[in-house]
């Protein structure tokens, strides 16, 4: 079994919080694991609705980037990967404090990931699910000072 890079893995959540999109979204990876990711987003007025609730979009965003995250390390160096499909369902609305994504990478193929994650709010329970198909990249990895694995 592969083991990732601690020094990759450090310099890659670096390069996500300093990201435009995740920075503006206030959301950030927190953790990343072979096969795992956790995202988290620290909600703000910008994050609501006109009735007070969390965006729709903002949980859709986290599950996309969980989703991503969580195949990310199972591919080969020099692969990125880009979704084609995202499914989710909203089971409870969000007003307020952090929201974490849990993504799970179900099946890591060399064209085809499956992932999933689940958003949760700041007391654990459960606000939003989904799915999400992606597709391997060759060629579009990021490139890091450091190797993947160890």
């Amino acid at each position: 079994m592969l083991t990732p890079n601690p020094d990759y893995i450090r310099e890659l959540i670096t390069i996500v919080k300093d990201s435009p999109y995740p920075s503006h979204m206030s959301m950030a990876l927190n953790k990343i694991k072979l096969d795992r990711a956790e995202v988290v987003l620290d909600l703000g007025p910008y994050h609501m609705q006109p009735f007070g609730i969390v965006h729709g979009g903002v949980l859709a965003t986290l599950i996309d980037t969980a989703t991503f995250w969580s195949a990310f390390l199972c591919l080969p160096e020099d692969t990125g990967l880009v979704n084609v499909d995202l499914k989710l369902n909203y089971l409870k609305p969000a007003m307020e404090g952090r929201l974490t994504a849990f993504g799970t990478c179900i099946q890591a193929g060399k064209s085809i990931s499956y992932s999933e994650a689940r958003v949760e709010d700041k007391s654990g329970k459960i606000i939003a699910h989904g799915t999400s198909t992606l597709m391997a990249l060759p060629g579009k990895g990021l490139e890091l000072p450091y190797a993947k694995f160890v």
